[in-house]
């Protein structure tokens, strides 16, 4: 039953791996990068193409558990101030926000990828394709959403809230 928990954890914290392993990517590659051009006066020339890509994929990567932990950035405090009926009407007027805004950067995602593919542009230096590039989006906006219920149906706040309860 351990190692069932383990995989389940793993799997559902797959996306903060990933967003981790390319951060170390990132900083390893820019670190030796700024050596290379400081030290023995030969940059890497496609280090620049590299940095977009794990930039782009962290951030993609991390949506999803930044809504499972509730550090994705939030303004509480107007709704806070609100009579609890409320509160609940504008959480569910937010929630289909939320759904609707995702929902809708996923549809232009695929569009965005589908066209990529179509084009086969890649990266001027290494020749990565770009839908590999960026093809992380509609992933990360199903995780998002899924992610979204997840925190909505677990009950998760966000840190800010969760300091101001256990002040109390």
């Amino acid at each position: 039953m351990d190692k069932k928990k383990k995989l389940t954890s793993i799997i559902g914290n797959l996306d903060i791996i990933v967003a981790s392993i390319v951060l170390v990517v990132l900083v390893v590659l820019t670190f030796a990068g700024v050596i290379w051009r400081r030290v023995f006066n030969a940059p890497f020339t496609w280090l620049e193409e590299v940095q977009l890509a794990c930039m782009v994929w962290i951030v993609f990567a991390a949506g999803g558990a930044a809504f499972r932990t509730g550090n994705h950035v939030a303004i509480e405090m107007i709704v806070d101030l609100m009579p609890k009926k409320m509160q609940k009407v504008m959480n569910i007027l937010i929630s289909i926000v939320v759904v609707l805004v995702i929902g809708y950067l996923f549809k232009n995602s695929i569009g965005f990828i589908a066209l990529f593919l179509r084009s086969g542009r890649s990266t001027s230096m290494l020749k990565i394709p770009y839908w590999l590039v960026y093809g992380i989006a509609p992933v990360s906006y199903i995780l998002m959403i899924i992610s979204y219920f997840y925190s909505i149906a677990v009950g998760v706040q966000s840190e800010a809230k969760e300091a101001a309860s256990s002040d109390e």
